[in-house]
């Protein structure tokens, strides 16, 4: 099989999509307003949600947190500031795009007794839920039209009672941080007196300067930046906080002096509090999180202590996604010590093409703060943190993203500068031997630490392997680095451990789910082999229980082993019903082996619940559907999987098509290909190099890679030093040969990098151009994501009409139709 010859490389130039003029936009439809899917698809939204679950320590409570449907796009319209990086709700000093819960309930988990907590607000908003230190109270905010409250609920006596007014500021530091008294909080709050909004002015005052000095300061795209001196304004006006100590009766008393504080974090035994200050000058090129800060030590009542660290603007840093900042990072507290802090600093000049024997150095110091810091320890990796254990355990994380390497050492914090044992060293993408995260605990001071028996640590893992994802608990020896299997979850079931409620790990808590029963939480005794349900949640959409889904397992041509989960109508018979149309959605993921590529991913057992990215939705209209079609894009060695991205996108398609038509389900003419983001890339992609589906959908895509142009997704070269790369993998250059329907959705006001709304706009007009057929639907005010019902509905109307039209009633193509047909 050949490729087509619009792989060829293309000529060296930049191209800019937006600088093409292909004529504006055909509006279509103009007054139609939102539609409603098909009943059978509707009815999958207007579901009811299923509780989120928290559970305290000692597993005595589980707190029940109810949540809303989908809002409305009344409320996804609300006003919002779109500046450094954020967005804000200028009338609530919150997040503009939050999700609350809208109720609070305490379940017993020894008795099943539910209790419902007295005094909450009459129309709820909630968020922000935390527990107590001691877990004998529960905070949590308060949104109104006016501003944002905070509020605690007491366990014991089941009562709620608001702390504060609308006088918390979330819109860009945390809402509060519980002091390790259990009966105070430090907030988080608006300044006092602090006036109406700046006003924009009528005109400028002058134009909007920016000047480089030859430094390297390649970026990545960002959106939603400052962008003049008025938006500076609002951002001051906006971040600017005053943290205040609140106790259980609402008293209060101010810490500290205002400032623009990017984080709050107090010391365990709550005599310090590490803040973190954003100062100027700000930038029009990164988000607010790149700032210059400051790292700032201040007593309990906001004293200044100590400036630890001064860190500059984040502008200019090597290219790569190893590379990082010079300064202190990740400066935070030790959580087995009552004041010690301890934080990275690159010794490579944040360079990852730089050849040194200690990437990172990790330095801790304890209050006073005074002399100099101690250095823990040097990595061969990048640092990524440590999780501790007591005074003589801790695990020291590293990892390199280049080979997709990670190591794990354990270290005796008690001697500085030793060199430790490196108990897990292996590839993030080794699915099969990985054996998990650490099972934590909480110490004499509320934090969670290492959970030790003796040598041994409890671990988690996903239990990757090739039946399939069988989540396990291990008893991992730090000794002998060996794991001995205490649980593991068994067809047909899917079941992960949650909690160990002994510390031999013999009594544990877990989420359990098949194919056929929603998740629900058991308690396990795994010496006596008996299982107690603590939850009975039913099944939300009753309508999914009789489709039919199996993990299908393939090759493509060059030998790649490939999986999806494949989901046939209920009832469906493929002697007795023939064919069916076939909705592949996709989301590419590069790797640097074959081996790791071609391991199982997911389970057949998880429970089938449809959200509204999802493509289930057609299995209720007939459609055999392929999801999370496996697309491995894999480079080894030194190759990129990126230099043949679109002839492995090809392969991949072609291997699942094969297989669907081999089992006898799928109608090789009747294929069409979905995906959201980079599955949107992807999609388009494979109608512009290929000619094996009939159709396709791309959702919040990037399609033009000339606009982002210091790297994409996890390509770390730059335009510049690859063009040909950058065009060949451009569905906008190629978009003379989009031969099939193409239905483009994109947000209006999408913010995730590169997928700027232009991206589909522009890529719409290049297929208009050159007589394509596509069709361009914006969702306003929706983000990269889609919120409000009625957007939902209405993507989900469009995608459904699009494939009755273009998939299911298709003209069908001559049955020996290949990518050869591509000129």
């Amino acid at each position: 099989m050949k490729l087509s010859n619009n792989l060829k490389r293309l000529p060296r130039l930049l191209v800019v999509a937006v600088l093409l003029n292909f004529g504006s936009i055909q509006a279509q439809d103009t007054n139609m307003g939102y539609q409603r899917p098909p009943e059978e698809i509707a009815k999958l939204i207007d579901a009811p949600s299923t509780p989120s679950v928290s559970i305290d320590s000692k597993a005595d409570w589980m707190l029940l947190m109810e949540r809303p449907g989908y809002p409305s796009i009344e409320e996804v319209a609300a006003p919002e500031l779109r500046i450094g990086g954020t967005r804000i709700n200028p009338a609530t000093n919150g997040p503009s795009r939050e999700s609350f819960m809208t109720g609070l309930s305490l379940k017993n988990i020894a008795s099943g007794q539910e209790f419902q907590f007295s005094g909450m607000p009459s129309k709820p908003q909630i968020g922000n839920v935390s527990w107590s230190m001691d877990e004998s109270k529960i905070a949590f905010t308060n949104t109104t039209e006016n501003g944002i409250e905070l509020w605690v609920a007491d366990v014991n006596s089941k009562s709620a009672k608001k702390l504060t007014g609308e006088i918390i500021n979330n819109a860009y530091v945390g809402a509060y941080e519980w002091m390790p008294d259990n009966n105070s909080l430090l907030a988080s709050t608006v300044v006092d007196n602090r006036g109406p909004q700046p006003k924009k002015p009528l005109a400028p005052t002058g134009p909007v300067l920016q000047e480089t000095s030859g430094a390297l300061a390649a970026s990545r795209t960002y959106q939603d930046l400052l962008e003049n001196p008025y938006d500076e304004m609002l951002f001051e006006y906006y971040t600017m906080v005053q943290l205040r100590k609140i106790d259980m009766n609402g008293n209060s008393q101010k810490v500290g002096q205002p400032d623009i504080i990017k984080s709050v974090n107090i010391s365990p035994d709550g005599n310090y509090i590490l803040v973190q200050t954003i100062q100027k000058p700000f930038s029009y090129l990164v988000p607010a999180s790149r700032f210059p800060f400051q790292y700032e030590v201040w007593s309990s009542t906001g004293s200044l202590v100590k400036v630890m660290a001064k860190i500059d603007l984040d502008e200019v840093r090597p290219n790569g996604f190893d590379a990082t900042r010079l300064g202190a990072r990740s400066m935070t507290w030790r959580a087995d010590k009552p004041n010690t802090l301890y934080w990275a600093e690159a010794n490579d000049g944040g360079d990852p093409n730089k050849e040194v024997k200690e990437r990172d150095i990790v330095y801790m110091q304890s209050a006073p703060f005074n002399g100099k810091p101690t250095k823990l320890f040097g990595t061969s990796l990048r640092y990524s943190g440590i999780q501790w254990g007591d005074e003589n355990r801790a695990l020291l994380n590293e990892g390199w993203w280049a080979q997709r390497l990670e190591k794990t050492t354990l270290i005796d914090p008690s001697k500085p500068n030793t060199p430790g044992q490196v108990l897990i060293d292996r590839a993030t993408t080794d699915r099969y031997n990985d054996p998990g995260n650490p099972v934590m605990t909480k110490n004499q001071y509320g934090w969670n630490v290492l959970l030790f028996d003796k040598d041994d640590l409890f671990m988690r893992s996903t239990g990757g392997s090739p039946e399939g994802d069988r989540p396990f608990l291990s008893r991992f020896n730090t000794k002998t680095k060996k794991a001995e299997i205490l649980f593991r979850s068994e067809a047909p079931y899917y079941e992960r451990v949650t909690d160990l409620l002994s510390k031999k790990g013999d009594m544990i808590i877990t989420i359990r789910e098949s194919e056929k029963e929603p998740p629900n939480y058991y308690i396990r005794d795994l010496k006596k082999g008996t299982m107690k349900a603590i939850t009975d949640f039913p099944h939300p959409q009753p309508s999914l229980m009789a489709i039919n889904k199996e993990i299908v397992k393939y090759k493509r041509k060059d030998g790649v082993n490939l999986s999806a989960t494949l989901y046939t109508p209920a009832g469906y018979d493929k002697d007795r019903d023939g064919r069916l149309p076939v909705i592949m959605w996709a989301y590419p993921i590069e790797y640097k082996s074959v081996e790791t590529a071609s391991q199982i991913r997911g389970t057949p057992y998880s429970f089938t619940r449809v959200s509204s990215g999802s493509p289930l939705f057609w299995v209720l209209r007939g459609y055999a559907v392929m999801d999370g079609t496996e697309f491995p894009i894999i480079g080894e060695g030194d190759k990129e999987p990126n230099d043949t991205f679109v002839e492995q996108l090809v392969m991949n398609a072609e291997a699942a098509i094969d297989k669907a038509v081999e089992m006898g389900i799928g109608d090789r003419n009747k294929f069409a290909v979905g995906g959201h983001s980079y599955g949107a890339f992807m999609t388009a992609n494979l109608l512009a190099h290929s000619d094996l589906f009939a159709a396709g959908i791309a959702r919040s895509g990037a399609y033009n890679r000339t606009l982002t142009p210091f790297g994409f997704q996890r390509e770390e070269r730059t335009y510049w030093e690859d063009p040909d790369l950058y065009n060949t993998m451009s569905p906008f250059m190629n978009a003379d040969k989009v031969n099939e329907p193409l239905l483009l959705i994109h947000g209006e006001a999408d913010n995730n990098s590169g997928t700027f709304p232009i991206q589909s706009i522009r890529f719409y007009n290049a297929i208009k151009g050159h007589g394509g057929t596509s069709r361009l639907v914006m969702l306003p005010h929706e983000s990269h994501g889609y919120r409000a019902k009625e957007s939902i509905m209405h993507m989900l109307w469009e995608m459904d009409t699009w494939m009755e039209t273009h998939v299911k009633n298709a003209k069908t193509k001559p049955e020996n139709a290949t990518i050869d047909s591509k000129k």
